[in-house]
């Protein structure tokens, strides 16, 4: 386990520490729940170039297999207090005070796979975001049985805080069936995970730039100081610079870090579920330069998943926004395992306002 990637320290144009999110706004908005400014991350991260030579691996490798990933044992880990009730904690909170939404997701998912036997598995999930989350107290998940049948089985799931709920998840499984039916879209063609950097090597290679402020090397140095139990390598990190308009479209592969194993595709579809809710509505600010979040949070998120895979194994993320207006962005994002089989998709729509910006970052 390493660094948080999405707890980034913006810089102004005198390498100051920039202002956060208004929490004002946060704080009366109700309706949603605070997801991680994974835009303001990207306009930094995925700009620092690799050297032209990028054969290097990760230092922070595949973990052992005797190291279970912290996904399991403590990010999705629920405690269970009566039937069909569940309670969770928090494993990181944004430095905007709000929680990360893909936590919730996966742990509601985790909830309701709970109460399914163990030859169903999830085929899609449909959430809602509803208030903003509470990193002071846990959260308890409460899951109905909405419909048994031999085929497919539905269960809806209430995260709740306060005695409301702060999202509502539903969660469909399928006993496995063969089918005549196949087809996807192509993979898309893009350098492997092992010819790449990761996050903290782009973010080590920066920090060894002479010209660098010292506020500049102190927002990094904290980047690296926090935990994240993700791996991530961006495929074209110079095109995911904010401040540079390009399409909305972005790559990256990912892991879990640890080791979570093959038997247990349940889990592995709550850890995608987790990993689903990164980077993803940022994807909507990549054309406009001009332009920086003040506010940005999820209001609803589905997935479907595919086929097998392991989430403890690279998988490319594929993102992209078809459509932004109405001070609102839709993305889609698509993950792919190694081999080019589609593993899962997920759309999510959230709220985006924002603000010109003022000068040119020193970043």
């Amino acid at each position: 386990m390493r660094h948080s990637f999405w707890a980034l320290v913006r810089f102004d144009t005198n390498g100051g520490s920039a202002k956060q999110t208004d929490m004002s706004e946060a704080r009366d908005n109700n309706s949603v729940t605070r997801s991680p400014n994974d835009s303001d991350y990207f306009s930094v991260a995925e700009s620092l170039k690799p050297a032209e030579n990028n054969s290097s691996q990760s230092s922070a490798g595949q973990a052992p297999q005797d190291l279970r990933s912290v996904l399991v044992t403590s990010v999705l880990n629920l405690e269970k207090l009566d039937h069909d009730l569940y309670r969770g904690t928090h494993h990181w909170v944004p430095r905007t005070q709000r929680l990360f939404g893909g936590q919730i997701i996966g742990q509601a998912l985790v909830a309701a796979a709970k109460s399914v036997c163990d030859n169903l598995y999830a085929h899609s999930i449909h959430c809602y975001f509803v208030r903003a989350g509470d990193p002071k107290v846990p959260v308890l998940y409460q899951v109905d049985r909405t419909r048994d049948g031999r085929s497919f089985t539905v269960r809806s799931v209430k995260a709740i805080q306060h005695g409301q709920p702060i999202l509502i998840c539903q969660a469909s499984f399928q006993v496995l069936q063969p089918s005549p039916l196949q087809h996807q879209f192509p993979m898309p063609v893009v350098p492997q995970p092992e010819n790449l950097l990761t996050i903290e090597e782009l973010i080590q290679r920066y920090l060894s730039k002479p010209d660098l402020t010292e506020n500049a090397k102190e927002g990094l140095n904290k980047l690296l100081a926090n935990e994240v139990p993700i791996e991530i390598k961006p495929v074209s990190p110079a095109h995911f610079h904010r401040y540079a308009p390009g399409e909305p479209r972005r790559l990256f592969w990912a892991r879990a870090r640890g080791y979570i194993g093959e038997d247990n595709m349940k889990l592995h579809c709550c850890v995608a579920a987790y990993v689903s809710d990164f980077a993803l509505l940022g994807t909507v600010l990549l054309p406009y330069s001009k332009y920086k979040a003040q506010f940005t949070a999820s209001l609803d998120h589905a997935m479907w998943f595919h086929s097998t895979f392991r989430s403890d194994e690279w998988m490319l993320y594929e993102c992209e926004s078809p459509w932004a207006g109405s001070s609102r962005g839709l993305a889609h994002g698509r993950l792919w395992r190694k081999d080019g089989v589609l593993a899962a998709t997920c759309s999510q729509e959230g709220v985006l306002r924002v603000k010109p910006v003022n000068g040119t970052s020193k970043l």
